[in-house]
């Protein structure tokens, strides 16, 4: 019986393109026919250009014939968040108040995908505006999850996730300012990669800038490779970007020395549920097989006070640039969170910068011990869809349910997410591996050796698809 493409990571498509034994015309229509088949029911592509995803796979196919690729993912099905600009597709960004007219320019990441011969699928779903931890919004609706429809896929990068758990592309694009591509990835049970702030280039600026970084959803951790490669290329629009000399993340995967590790359970007291403790459990031999273990406690005092505070102030800001007539079209979440922001003094948020500061120098510490810190991802499994949050304890929403993501975005870390596991629910479980500021190169290295000792097995895989 042939392989299907589906199964193929990103590596064994090129080799198999090059000698002219699979096309890109026939990956993407393997992709496509996964949009059409789940798409409508779990609503993870809020834009889809078939005619023109065809026409670039058969623009590649014919310069693989050549043997003449444009880039290093010439002819490979990719998605991009709906936050970021496609020329000739609108950017609404969840929100009815964002124009549906076509954008007239690629934003960095997006050109450089271009420019590698990559081929665009769509634009896949997010909160309004990525302001919250699930994925639905007035204008798309609610995205769910494909281990249980019934529940989230998380967020705000939720539509990116569901389209890697489900081959919809090989190569998802999505951003990351408080968990927003690692909560997701362990809610679907993928691999996500957030890299140190600055790596990859962001245009149009945004308040959420400072904490927020570019990175792919991918099945496999070789695929974020690949990804990486392309879209941590310099881009003179975004003062933030670092104009480093590539890092070479596909010529560098290899197996990491033996690293010096430290384990969380908990941080600040906040412990896993049950159901995610038992798989961290099961996870914790393995991660031992990769060096010394060292099981430390995380207390860093005042964490998602800061980071609410950060989020409260953009949010005031962005719906102060709404029309007050639009604003009745807005969720109420985030319309509650900009009233927070709002009600926020300017020497409160100063207060949060510099504790900010603080929460730098207490994980810099941690990560000059130690290569590499490993937390559970959330502290819960994926939970019911049409609400923003978990049940926490007594039956009350627990709103600050995911804390361990958030010390990668103050204090400037790469981190990732890694599926350790399933739940006796049936629902898969993220480990997060945090490393120093610009240790890219050697995280990619530790979640390569991890994912090997793992073994999970994909939704994709379950459903034995093509």
């Amino acid at each position: 019986m042939p392989v299907s493409p589906l199964q193929l990571p990103v590596a064994e498509i090129l080799k198999l393109y090059e000698k002219k034994r699979l096309s890109p015309v026939e990956v993407t229509e393997t992709c496509l026919k996964q949009v059409l088949k789940y798409n409508p029911v779990l609503n993870a592509l809020c834009h889809m250009d078939e005619r023109l995803a065809l026409h670039q796979a058969k623009a590649a196919e014919k310069r693989w014939a050549k043997g003449a690729p444009l880039g290093p993912i010439d002819g490979i099905p990719v998605t991009v968040k709906d936050f970021v600009n496609v020329k000739g597709w609108p950017t609404r960004i969840g929100s009815k108040t964002t124009s549906s007219l076509p954008q007239r320019e690629d934003s960095p990441q997006v050109a450089r995908l271009r420019e590698a011969g990559a081929v665009f699928i769509g634009k896949t779903t997010t909160p309004e505006f990525g302001h919250k931890g699930v994925t639905d919004s007035p204008l798309t609706g609610i995205t769910r999850n494909p281990w249980n429809i019934h529940k989230t896929p998380g967020g705000s990068s939720g539509g990116a996730a569901v389209a890697a758990a489900t081959g919809m592309a090989y190569l998802n694009l999505g951003s990351d300012a408080g968990g927003s591509l690692r909560i997701p990835a362990s809610f679907t049970g993928v691999f996500t990669f957030k890299p140190s702030p600055g790596l990859v280039p962001a245009w149009p600026p945004t308040l959420f800038s400072p904490l927020s970084a570019w990175g792919p959803i991918t099945r496999r951790v070789s695929d974020a490779a690949y990804a990486l490669d392309v879209v941590t290329q310099s881009d003179f629009r975004d003062w933030h970007n670092l104009p480093l000399p590539a890092m070479q993340f596909v010529k560098n995967l290899k197996a990491p020395p033996k690293l010096r590790i430290a384990y969380a359970a908990s941080i600040n007291g906040v412990q896993p549920v049950p159901a995610v403790k038992d798989v961290m459990d099961k996870a914790l031999p393995l991660l031992k097989k990769l060096g010394s273990v060292d099981e430390i406690t995380l207390d860093a005092p005042g964490l998602v006070d800061v980071f609410n505070k950060h989020w409260m102030a953009v949010a005031s800001y962005l719906v102060a640039g709404i029309p007050e007539k639009q604003r009745k079209n807005l969720d109420p979440r985030l319309r509650h969170w900009a009233a927070r922001g709002d009600a926020l003094r300017l020497h409160e948020y100063l207060e949060a910068e510099r504790a900010r500061m603080d929460i730098g120098a207490y994980f810099k510490d941690i990560l000059t011990t130690y290569d590499i810190l490993v937390t559970p991802t959330t502290a819960m499994p994926a939970f019911d869809t049409g609400v923003n949050m978990p049940q926490g304890a007594k039956g009350k929403p627990w709103e600050d349910w995911t804390p361990f993501t958030y010390p990668a975005n103050l204090a400037k870390l790469p981190a990732a997410s890694l599926p350790a596991g399933l739940t006796k629910d049936g629902l898969p479980v993220g480990l997060q591996l945090m490393a120093g500021f610009l240790k890219d190169v050697p995280l990619m290295q530790a979640c390569l050796a991890l994912e090997q000792e793992l073994n999970f097995t994909p939704w994709l895989e379950t459903k034995k698809e093509g």
